[in-house]
């Protein structure tokens, strides 16, 4: 066994000895006060008393689910429902109403029973492998000779020799007891899992509030660039172009009458049609940049960085490549961020740094400046936001004051 393994072995075993306390406390404690709770709402006394013994039950499935990580490796959710913002009665009746608090108490209720089992079970068996296995080196030290019954036979072992077979036994059932114990571990995990976790209705109904408020924010995030590319066409090459439609006609009217002049005309209606295809040209780039469709994410944001005032160091791993939306999203996210540090931070470095796992894309933009940045409604962080939620991404800003700012971007590749 890998000594990973006799870890979990051990914790396994430390946890179902210590389960016994912990479960004989908490049903101590929580039976009678629930019972008196119960027995006096009529003169409402209860009330406050019952609100303390949900928020003492929840207490404990908290510390129970740490400790369950420690121990037993088992990562279990917080299921309960957002508590109101204020009001006690409402609060109160929220705790009550809410099933997960329940099921925590009858967790509890169930490790009074469950945690003798266990205990005895591993009082049972380590001992006994201890007793077995070391027998050769103390068993002279015994007041009387030990005798093992092999059936109708009795092993006397009265020589070292004698008791090698006795140790062989104890180590056979060392190897029995390790699946045996891992086994239990994983039994309780389980019922901890069904008990103190989320439900998978609960999980069904929050995922489903996640996706449609992912929805609505990407249809407005949707409708924001429908009006930014409106906006842009008006004001720059909607206006070039009617700069040149009118300076043609002009020169065409002069054509005949003065041509120098003509000429001139038709010069500057030239170059306002130059800038206006780089305007649409820019336009387009925003939209979806060519570089981006034709070499990948790598050459896309080594482009950005090259723009940007600062020195940004670009690291990106993402083979095999990921959907069009994907890279879309990520090229826009780094655009965003690199624009925002280069005017906001006061940094003077920063990093980009993309990795593809199994089913996501990670963007991590990092700088080494003043740090505050805060997600904020109708600002530039806030917009990155909305932009990873149309396909289901997740965008969290850690930028403590005095920095450094970190802005990760997980972007799943499959919806």
């Amino acid at each position: 066994m890998t000594a990973r393994a006799n870890s979990h072995i051990a914790r396994t075993s430390g946890y179902f000895l210590l389960n016994l306390v912990t479960g004989l406390f908490w049903f101590s404690l929580l039976v009678p006060l629930l019972t008196l709770s119960i027995g006096t709402l009529v003169v409402w006394v209860g009330f406050p008393l019952l609100a303390l013994t949900l928020v003492l039950t929840r207490a404990a499935a908290q510390v129970e689910r740490a400790w369950l990580r420690v121990t037993l490796g088992a990562d279990i959710p917080s299921p309960y429902r957002p508590l109101p913002d204020s009001g006690l009665w409402p609060r109160m009746k929220a705790l009550v109403t809410d099933p997960a608090t329940w099921r925590d108490f009858g967790y509890w209720m169930l490790m009074l029973p469950l945690g003798m089992i266990e205990f005895l079970l591993v009082m049972a068996t380590w001992p006994a492998v201890l007793a077995l296995t070391l027998l050769p080196f103390y068993h002279q030290l015994l007041p009387v000779t030990p005798q093992v019954m092999l059936g109708d036979a009795v092993w006397l072992v009265d020589s070292f020799a004698k008791a090698v077979p006795v140790s062989v036994l104890g180590l056979l059932l060392a190897l029995i007891s390790i699946p045996v114990i891992r086994g239990m571990g994983r039994l309780h995990a389980a019922m901890a899992h069904a008990l103190l976790g989320p439900t998978r209705a609960s999980v069904l109904e929050a995922k489903a509030d996640r996706l449609s408020a992912s929805r609505a924010r990407g249809v407005e995030a949707a409708e924001a660039e429908r009006r930014r590319i409106e906006r842009d066409l008006h004001d720059g090459a909607q206006q070039r172009l009617v700069a040149v439609a009118m300076g043609l006609g002009r020169a065409r009217s002069k054509m005949d009458s003065d041509p120098n002049a003509a000429a001139e005309l038709i010069a500057e209606a030239h170059a306002d049609a130059k800038l206006a295809i780089s305007e649409l040209r820019d336009l387009a780039r925003g939209i979806y940049p060519s570089v981006l469709g034709d070499r990948g994410l790598d050459a896309a944001l080594s482009s950005l960085a090259a723009k940007c005032p600062i020195p940004v160091d670009v690291s990106v791993d993402v083979e095999p490549r990921p959907p069009t939306a994907v890279e879309s999203t990520a090229y826009f996210t780094v655009a965003e961020a690199l624009t925002n540090i280069a005017k906001h931070s006061g940094a003077t470095r920063a990093a980009v740094q993309v990795t593809r796992t199994e089913n996501s894309v990670v963007v991590e933009v990092t700088d080494n400046g003043h740090g505050g940045a805060q997600v904020r409604p109708g600002g530039g962080l806030a917009g990155l936001a909305d932009r990873a939620a149309t396909i289901d991404g997740v965008v969290v800003v850690v930028s403590p004051a005095g920095g450094p700012t970190v802005i990760r971007t997980e972007l799943p590749c499959a919806w």
